[in-house]
C-alpha cells in the first residue's frame, strides 16, 4: 500500500536543523512518502542526504527527494518587471521557507521524480523489502496467518 503524508511546515517550523531531518527520514523509513509544505534550508538538504548515505542498509535503500520552488518556470514578462519582483521580495521577507514544496520518500517505493514548469510526475513501485504489516491478532491484512 503506498501512503502519502501531507506534512504542514507549522509541524517542522520550530524544530531544529537536525530534529527536521530526523524526522522526515524517520517517516521515509516507515515507507511513507512525505509532501512538505515548504522547503528545507540548502544546508538540512545536504545534511538530509548525508545523513541518509549513514543509514543506508539491507532494509532501508535510502530516499528520493525533490524541491519545488514557484519561480520555477515563471519566466513570462510579467516575472521580470519590477512589480513582480517587489512582491516576490515582500513574499519571501513574510514566508520564508514556506515557499515551494518538498517531496521524500524512501528509494526502494519511489523510482524516479520528473520535474517540468507545469508539472511533477512521482513514479512508484511496490516496495520489496519483505515487511509485511500485521494487525493486531497476528495476521496480515489480507487475512492470511503470518506464522514463518
Amino acid at each position: 500500500m503506498l501512503t502519502l503524508e501531507f506534512l504542514p511546515y507549522a509541524e517542522i517550523e520550530n524544530l531544529s536543523s537536525l530534529g527536521r531531518i530526523r524526522k522526515l527520514l524517520t517517516m521515509a523509513k516507515d515507507d511513507k512518502i512525505v509532501l512538505l509544505q515548504g522547503r528545507l534550508k540548502k544546508e538540512e538538504e545536504a545534511e538530509l542526504i548525508k545523513t541518509t548515505m549513514e543509514e543506508i542498509n539491507k532494509d532501508f535503500k535510502g530516499i528520493e527527494l525533490a524541491v519545488i520552488y514557484p519561480e520555477e518556470g515563471a519566466g513570462s514578462v510579467a516575472a521580470n518587471n519590477a512589480v513582480a519582483s517587489l512582491k516576490k521580495m515582500f513574499v519571501n521577507y513574510f514566508l520564508g521557507d514556506r515557499i515551494g514544496f518538498t517531496i521524500v520518500g524512501p528509494a526502494n517505493i519511489v523510482k524516479d521524480i520528473k520535474k517540468d514548469p507545469n508539472k511533477i510526475q512521482l513514479f512508484t513501485e511496490e516496495a520489496k523489502n519483505g515487511k509485511k504489516k500485521k494487525n493486531g491478532n497476528g495476521k496480515s491484512k489480507n487475512g492470511n496467518n503470518n506464522k514463518d
